[in-house]
């Protein structure tokens, strides 16, 4: 399969996971980890439920968008920290998420191209129209295309170069971060 195949595959299981009853969070990361080689067990999935509708359906961060860190986070995250103590180790992590290449560069990439497209992130705000018929047909297919589409942007931040996609500018960030100088990663104290 190419990765354009897998990428598809990943894009239709998750718009089919929806029609099934999984979440938002839940159809994006099952459809990873069930069309790519994460390593680790189907049971994952359960990390998912509790971001549905925002985390718990309190309407913050867009399920699909939590599901898509995750599923990005299967393959691309930290498992371990660096060895050592005191502000060399602190100084290598922080290295390992905001440098260049830097892991956040990778996860920022996703929110930033949700709201590009759907023009925001928050659960509440992007699903505002349906306020008060939640679980309208409407709303449902407004769901699912950010769930697929969050689902193709997690294939493929999986499939590509790792170091290439560290290394990609900052998007929006609340530290309005750009390429950070030697010293922003330094601590002090």
């Amino acid at each position: 399969m190419t990765q354009e195949e897998q990428i598809e595959a990943v894009r239709q299981r998750a718009r089919k996971n929806f029609s099934k009853g999984f979440n938002c969070a839940e159809c994006v990361l099952e459809a990873v980890i069930t069309h790519i080689d994460t390593g680790l067990p189907a049971e994952i999935l359960k990390m998912a439920t509790g971001f549905g509708g925002g985390c718990g359906l309190f309407g913050d961060t867009c399920g699909a968008v939590t599901g898509a860190i995750l599923a990005v986070s299967a393959v691309h995250g930290r498992s371990t920290l660096p060895e050592g103590e005191g502000k060399e180790a602190m100084k290598a992590a922080a290295q390992q998420l905001y440098g260049k290449p830097g892991l956040y560069r990778i996860f920022n990439q996703i929110p930033n191209r949700i709201k590009e497209k759907f023009g925001g992130t928050v659960c509440r705000e992007i699903a505002a129209p349906w306020k008060d018929t939640w679980l309208c047909r409407e709303h449902a297919l407004h769901c699912r295309e950010i769930i697929t589409e969050s689902a193709r942007i997690a294939a493929e931040l999986i499939l590509s170069d790792k170091t290439e996609l560290a290394s990609r500018p900052f998007g929006e960030n609340v530290e309005n971060l750009t390429d950070p100088s030697p010293e922003a990663c330094s601590i002090k104290g």
